[in-house]
């Protein structure tokens, strides 16, 4: 990722630095969005929201965690003992993240993991990164990467919006404008915006746990368990299971 395309790792890194930020976030049909910042992006395990502290009980072995973002996660796990690798495709996030002490970073995108990271027994896709399914046909092409570098016993933790627990009438808008497009309707292009960086516009995948399982038949991965402790988000358990089982799902 080009340095001005950076917008979140250069929002990440200003507020390391003790900024005051604010991430905005752009949707293709004009929709703008603003969070409180990125202070979630560094909180304690304290403050996450319930899901997640319970979510992350479920991570075991060696961890890859994708949009690692400031290291939250990875953090945690390490102080729990676990072997993580954090991977982002955005510089100055994986910056933040040694800054922040995390021992080991991979800067590529998450459809470029391959067996030459090693072996992990979880993949942790936190704070709503099942969305980087992207779509249906480039999401079951990426449980097939992470099939090839997870163990026997390999484990996808995530979280996940539902895209359906909402009654605003943009949102329901840009529904029906994915349904006449062929998309799912949860699917949106958005980009990050931060002073004058921009990131490249990209896909993000919200599924109810009915879209969840439909994404993974014919996989390797089976729906265990969810999580919701939220209205509207939930966080997914994940599986390996052998082939024979996925063939019959």
């Amino acid at each position: 990722m080009k340095h001005d395309e950076d917008a979140f790792g250069h929002e990440l890194f200003d507020f390391h630095q003790g900024q005051s930020v604010i991430e905005i976030i752009e949707r293709e049909d004009g929709m703008i969005d603003t969070s409180g910042g990125p202070q979630a992006y560094f909180a304690p395990i304290e403050e996450w929201h319930p899901q997640t502290r319970e979510a992350v009980g479920y991570i075991r072995g060696r961890v890859l965690d994708v949009g690692s973002g400031a290291g939250r996660i990875a953090l945690y796990l390490q102080e729990a003992g676990h072997e993580v690798v954090c991977l982002d495709n955005s510089p100055l996030a994986l910056e933040v993240c040694r800054a922040r002490g995390v021992w080991e970073t991979r800067l590529m995108s998450v459809y470029q993991v391959s067996r030459s990271l090693g072996t992990f027994d979880t993949i942790a896709m936190m704070g709503n990164n099942l969305g980087l399914l992207g779509d249906p046909t480039k999401g079951k092409r990426l449980l097939e990467r992470f099939n090839r570098i997870t163990s026997d016993r390999g484990r996808i933790v995530g979280e996940c919006r539902d895209p359906y627990v909402t009654e605003d009438p943009i949102n329901l808008e840009y529904h029906e404008l994915n349904r006449q497009r062929g998309r799912m309707p949860g699917q949106v292009r958005i980009r990050v915006r931060y002073k004058k960086y921009k990131s490249p516009w990209f896909d993000y995948l919200f599924l109810s746990r009915d879209e969840l399982r439909d994404i993974l038949k014919g996989s390797p991965w089976r729906l265990t368990k969810t999580i919701d402790h939220e209205v509207g988000v939930y966080a997914a358990i994940i599986d390996k299971v052998s082939p024979g089982i996925a063939e019959r799902d």
